[in-house]
């Protein structure tokens, strides 16, 4: 074989070519800094119900501190239409979480406050700092 500058890129490829025929074909094993893995499972710090649990993970993996969503975008994440409340009481949205108000667990847990613009049929849930 021809001397090939190993400092120059047509060298480098062959350096890795050669490297990955001595290995069989196989892939080395990639650096831990490089690993890709998939996202840790929400864990909600509240009892967040299993109905409201998809619009909670949905919240709970936004990097933006403001997520907007509109009704129609919630409905389709729950796979159901939110309560007759939801659509005509802003009260709904900004109760506190326990009792008959656990639904709102799904955006605290994910640490954020829920502002809904009942007349724009949107909620725009912002991180709490």
């Amino acid at each position: 074989m021809a001397h090939v500058n190993l400092v120059s890129p047509v060298g480098r490829v062959m350096a890795r070519v050669t490297a990955w025929l001595r290995n069989g074909g196989r892939r080395a094993e990639a650096p831990a800094s490089l690993r890709v893995t998939a996202p840790d499972e929400p864990r909600p710090s509240a009892a967040v119900p299993a109905a409201y649990m998809p619009l909670f993970t949905y919240l709970d993996r936004r990097y933006a501190s403001t997520v907007v969503l509109t009704f129609e975008q919630i409905e389709a994440l729950l796979g159901f239409p939110p309560p007759s409340p939801a659509f005509a009481d802003a009260e709904w949205w900004t109760g506190s979480p326990g009792g008959n108000d656990r639904h709102t667990a799904a955006w605290t847990a994910a640490k954020r406050t829920a502002a809904p613009r009942l007349s724009a049929r949107i909620v725009a849930f912002e991180r709490v700092p």
